[in-house]
C-alpha cells in the first residue's frame, strides 16, 4: 500500500486550520501515512493551540499520526511546506506520496483517495490536484497555462476578439467538466509523487508567496511528469484566508516580486521585461476602453504604475535572489548537471 504525507501550513488560522485537519483526517481513514501541520512562525500563539489541540484529540496517536511543528521562520508558502516535506514520516522515511492541503480548505470524504488512486492508475502524471469550490458550492477556477506573453496581454486587454485570436495562450482555463490534464494548478489541495520532487527539488523559496506552485508544476512537466485535474476529488475552499487578496487596495510587493522572479527564471530578463510590457500595452487599452464603457476596472488601485515602477526598479537595481538558493537536500538528480529550472 503506498504511504502518504499530509501537510497543512497554518499562519494566524489556528481554528480553522484545526477544521482542515479534521476534515483530511476523516479522508484519510484507511489510507497508510501521517499528516504534518507546519506553524510558519505565527507567533500568536497558533503553534501552541495547535500542539495542545492535536494531543487533546488523540491525533498525536492515531492511525494518521499528526505532528505539529514550528518551521521558526515566516519564509512564506513553498519554504514552510518545504519544511512539512522534508520532515518526512514520523519513523524518518519518505512517503510515496506528498499532499498539500491549505489550512482553509475540506476535503470530501473521498477527495484524497480519489487523487492517490489517479496517481496509481497513471504512473506517468507526476501531481493531481482537485476540483475546488467556495463554501456554497461556487466552482473555483484553479486549471491554469503557464503564463506567456501573449498571456499577460489577453489579460489585461479584456477584448473577445482578441480573446479568441490568443485562445491558446489564456491563462485561466474554464473550469473543466471532466478529469483532464492541465498546465498547472493552485496548490489548496495538491497532491505530488516524492520520486518527482526528488528529482526536481522542492519549491523554490524564493517565490514567498504566489508563482510558486507554477513554477513547481512547470519544473515537473519539463522533466516529463504532468499534471492532472481530478474532478471526482471534491475540496470546499474558502480562499484567502491567510492572505487576504480579496482585501488589496494596493497589489502587495511579494506579488511583483514573485512575478518577475517567475518570468525571469523561466524565461530570461528579456521575456521577462516583454512579459510586463505587454501587460502594460493591455492595461492601458483597457483603461481607454473605460472611458467609454461603465465597466469594474477589475484590477487594484495603481495595478499598472506599481507593475511598471517595480520592473524599472529591477532593472537598475536587481534584489529579487537568482534561482539556486534550495535546501542542498532538495537539489535534484538530474544525470548531466546540477540543477533544473
Amino acid at each position: 500500500m503506498p504511504s502518504l504525507l499530509t501537510v497543512i501550513l497554518n499562519w494566524r488560522t489556528p481554528e480553522m486550520t484545526l477544521r482542515s485537519a479534521e476534515a483530511a483526517l476523516a479522508a484519510l481513514e484507511g489510507i497508510e501515512g501521517a499528516l504534518v501541520i507546519v506553524d510558519n512562525a505565527s507567533g500568536d500563539g497558533s503553534y501552541e493551540r495547535l500542539a495542545a489541540e492535536a494531543e487533546t484529540r488523540g491525533w498525536t496517536t492515531g492511525p494518521q499520526r499528526v505532528r505539529v511543528l514550528q518551521s521558526g521562520r515566516n519564509g512564506g508558502f513553498g519554504a514552510g511546506n518545504n519544511f512539512g516535506i522534508r520532515a518526512g514520516l514520523p519513523d524518518g522515511s519518505q512517503p510515496d506520496y506528498v499532499y498539500l492541503l491549505n489550512s482553509d480548505a475540506f476535503p470530501a470524504k473521498d477527495a484524497i483517495r480519489a487523487l492517490l488512486d489517479h496517481l496509481e492508475a497513471h504512473p506517468q502524471t507526476g501531481f493531481a490536484g482537485s476540483y475546488i469550490h467556495g463554501p456554497e458550492g461556487e466552482p473555483h477556477r484553479t486549471a491554469f497555462r503557464f503564463p506567456s506573453i501573449p498571456g499577460e496581454f489577453e489579460a489585461q486587454v479584456r477584448f473577445g476578439p482578441v480573446s479568441r485570436l490568443l485562445s491558446r495562450h489564456i491563462v485561466a482555463q474554464p473550469i473543466p467538466e471532466a478529469t483532464t490534464r492541465v498546465d498547472w494548478l493552485a496548490g489548496a489541495s495538491l497532491m505530488m509523487r516524492r520520486s518527482v520532487l526528488d528529482r526536481i527539488g522542492l519549491f523554490d523559496e524564493t517565490f514567498f508567496l504566489y508563482f510558486e506552485e507554477t513554477d513547481l508544476c512547470r519544473r515537473a512537466a519539463l522533466a516529463g511528469w504532468p499534471t492532472d485535474y481530478v474532478v471526482e476529488s471534491r475540496v470546499a475552499h474558502i480562499g484567502s484566508a491567510s492572505t487576504g487578496m480579496k482585501g488589496w487596495t494596493r497589489i502587495p510587493r511579494f506579488w511583483l516580486d514573485s512575478r518577475l522572479h517567475y518570468f525571469t527564471k523561466n524565461h530570461g530578463s528579456a521575456h521577462a521585461l516583454l512579459a510586463t510590457l505587454a501587460t502594460l500595452a493591455g492595461g492601458m487599452l483597457w483603461r481607454l476602453r473605460l472611458l467609454i464603457q461603465r465597466k469594474d476596472r477589475g484590477d487594484p488601485p495603481r495595478y499598472l504604475r506599481d507593475l511598471a515602477a517595480h520592473h524599472l526598479r529591477h532593472l537598475f537595481r536587481p534584489a529579487i535572489g537568482l534561482p539556486g538558493n534550495a535546501h542542498p537536500q532538495d537539489r535534484p538528480a538530474v544525470k548531466g548537471q546540477g540543477r533544473m529550472t
